[in-house]
């Protein structure tokens, strides 16, 4: 421990996001063990609290209970399909292998109201395996059902407007606590074991200008916190990284407004097509960060998405949408003319485009049911290129443990969430939905039990 530390803990955790809440809760089961969140200001958020809140696993009893057959181990290899990175199986099989014990432990302990989503169909996804909560109030809901946890818990501190500034070390290099400003003043939190569990670098113009230079000119959507603070002190160790150039980016945020529409939209018959009137792409063929690139490679960087009435009753439920209805940010047309006359798009042309497409939706059945041609009433919103967070960072081991670039883990240093190297590979095109939050839980469970197992007494 630190001998001029202002106050001493067992576990000191950087962030107060998914990763943060679940590693300082199931670390905590160590009754022996006082661990401390520090977490920048809620009142900004996480990247978590603004996430759509789905849970990825595979081999769930939510699953067994609807009848479908997945497991932990098809999981990994549908995102090792998508990803472009196959050196990343052993940590996308360790964090699959865990998630259905978390969202299982989310409802049965901490009583989070967990359903499966079978109508969230996502591209790569074999079969239906996100979670979400009843009434589908995303990422919000999950961090009120952590913070609740943390709060009844008498061996968890929590420390609101506390950023971090630095890691404290010892002479042999291993990592003996952290500094903090608390309550603006500066604070050194010894501690035998930090946790980094900070969101990512999207918000840090000179970070995304060094390692995402494709994401120039995308709307920002995460949080202004995400400023790569927690990279940097690892680099500033030796600590080696991953995949700095990856990227969530989101091809379905509304221009002007900033929300984002459904991206279950494509899979329940919606058509896309550009300031032509033209269709140019296959909508279901793309995750929602890859369909970002090719929409932004559109004239004038954006495109239009039209569904119709069965579409929109289905897509309505998640909270996305509800917010992007709240907003404006896409209007309902009773005609061809009526849609062609507040798009600006020519009508003769985006007639053709309607008649020619043929509303096929795989969330009524997986092998896709046809509906034929789209009906007016008819909804149209503009969509447009997103960057919601960045999936580089720390290299870790399947503990947690952030590596030295000579190759052996810096003793005391763990990382998670948004500090850590995410599973969706070197570029933006490799997500699969429900990636971040796999990695956030993933590794806050990980890490978690293994300080709660292997940091005895003082």
């Amino acid at each position: 421990m630190t001998s001029d530390a202002d106050y001493e803990v067992d576990v000191a955790v950087v962030g107060g996001g998914a990763c943060g809440l679940v590693a300082a809760l199931r670390a905590a089961r160590n009754p022996d063990l006082l661990v401390a969140v520090f977490e920048k200001s809620t009142k900004e958020g996480c990247n978590s609290q603004f996430s759509s809140g789905s849970l990825a696993a595979g081999g769930t009893r939510y699953q067994r209970a609807a009848g479908i057959s997945d497991s932990p181990e098809q999981h990994a290899r549908d995102i090792l399909a998508v990803n472009g990175d196959p050196d990343a199986e052993p940590i996308v099989t360790a964090l699959c292998r865990v998630a259905p014990h978390y969202v299982e432990w989310l409802a049965d302990e901490l009583g989070h109201p967990v359903e499966l989503g079978v109508d969230m169909a996502r591209s790569g996804q074999s079969v239906p395996r996100l979670h979400t909560d009843t009434g589908r109030a995303g990422g919000a809901r999950l961090i009120a059902t952590l913070r609740r946890a943390v709060e009844a818990r008498d061996n968890i501190v929590f420390v609101d407007n506390a950023p971090g500034t630095g890691l404290l070390t010892a002479e042999d290099g291993s990592v003996t606590g952290v500094e903090v400003l608390d309550g603006g003043e500066p604070r050194r939190a010894g501690a035998r074991a930090v946790v980094l569990a900070a969101d990512g670098f999207a918000a840090n113009p000179n970070m995304m200008a060094e390692f995402c230079p494709d994401a120039a000119g995308a709307f920002y959507g995460g949080v202004s916190t995400s400023t790569g603070d927690a990279i940097r002190w690892g680099l500033e160790l030796g600590a080696a990284t991953r995949n700095m150039g990856g990227f969530l980016g989101h091809g379905l945020v509304v221009p002007g407004h900033g929300t984002r529409l459904n991206p279950v939209l494509p899979f329940l018959g919606a058509l896309l097509v550009g300031t032509d009137g033209r269709r140019f792409v296959d909508e279901k063929a793309q995750g929602y960060s890859k369909l970002g690139r090719i929409i932004a490679e559109q004239p004038g960087g954006r495109a239009l998405l039209i569904w119709d009435e069965r579409a929109h009753k289905a897509a309505m439920h998640s909270e996305l949408m509800r917010e992007s209805a709240a907003a404006g940010a896409f209007r309902r047309h009773e005609t061809l003319g009526a849609l062609a006359t507040a798009t600006g798009l020519p009508d003769s042309r985006l007639a053709e485009t309607l008649a020619g497409f043929r509303s096929v939706s795989v969330v009524d059945n997986p092998s896709g049911t046809d509906h034929g041609p789209l009906h007016f009433p008819l909804y149209a919103g503009w969509a447009t290129r997103g960057v919601l967070t960045t999936q580089g960072g720390l290299l870790v081991d399947t503990l947690g443990r952030v590596q030295h670039h000579s190759g052996h883990p810096i003793p005391g240093l763990y990382a998670g969430g948004g500090s850590a190297a995410g599973i969706s590979g070197p570029t933006s095109e490799g997500y699969m939905s429900g990636n971040g939050l796999l990695t956030a839980l993933g590794f806050g469970w990980i890490t978690g039990n293994h300080l709660a197992a292997t940091l005895g007494r003082r």
